[in-house]
């Protein structure tokens, strides 16, 4: 255990800069009597990554609910964008971008008509529905039903949807799952780190991870057991999380 403790500046604690993006502290968060998250505290600056890896069960998915204000913490402090969580949960939903297990999709509705949803809700033009549906591949099948189309259509057409509204924060739960080559070297401008969003990416993939990081959090158990400068982090420290 102590092997994976790996501290770097600018990681972990509540910063006072102005440029955070992400500031918390102590965070715990449990699903009955079953602590999913424990004394978790970690910082991020606007416009870096930070990358969550932890085998199943280690609380990245929660950690990721948590920020984008879909679960309230139990213990700890948490400012998301400035706004502290969750009495101001209301204030900063709109500048969160979430792609999670879930494509938060009507699955009767084809991409078109999902994405125009989405864009109502947020006030957007639907000029940037056409826009996204040409940069992920779909303007030629608009229409069809998302039942009809496979998981790496949908996620596609999800990942549209995360970042429709161009938000500050993008929250990324193992994005390109279900991705062929060409449909990762689709969607990377739009999520990948020549998007310039502030980013948290979990992943199990540590030399990928790796390579899209500015700082590392790795969790087992819902406790940080490890948390870094992405430079100060290799592939086999990564590894030793899932053992």
């Amino acid at each position: 255990m102590a092997a994976l403790q790996v501290e770097g500046p600018g990681v972990t604690g509540v910063a006072s800069q102005n440029g955070a993006a992400l500031q918390v502290e102590g965070l715990a968060r449990q699903y009955g009597e079953r602590p999913a998250l424990s004394g978790v505290s970690l910082t991020l600056q606007r416009g870096q990554t930070l990358v969550v890896f932890g085998p199943n069960g280690a609380g990245k998915s929660t950690l990721l609910r948590v920020l984008a204000t879909l679960l309230r913490p139990h213990a700890g402090s948490v400012v998301v964008l400035g706004c502290d969580l969750p009495r101001q949960a209301w204030a900063v939903r709109g500048r969160i971008g979430l792609l999670g297990h879930e494509p938060l999709l009507y699955r009767d509705l084809g991409a078109r008509e999902n994405l125009r949803l989405h864009a109502r809700l947020h006030g957007i033009d639907l000029g940037r529905v056409e826009q996204l549906l040409e940069l992920v591949g779909l303007h030629r099948r608009p229409a069809d039903p998302l039942r009809t189309l496979s998981r790496g259509t949908v996620q596609r057409v999800a990942i549209a949807r995360a970042v429709l509204h161009e938000p500050e924060l993008l929250l990324l739960d193992e994005p390109y799952a279900h991705l062929d080559p060409a449909a990762i070297s689709l969607v990377q401008p739009l999520i990948g780190a020549g998007a310039r969003h502030t980013r948290v990416i979990c992943s199990h993939d540590p030399a990928a991870g790796l390579a899209e990081a500015d700082h590392v959090l790795g969790l087992r158990g819902g406790n940080a057991a490890m948390s870094a400068r992405a430079d100060h982090v290799g592939v086999a420290e990564i590894a030793e999380l899932y053992r």
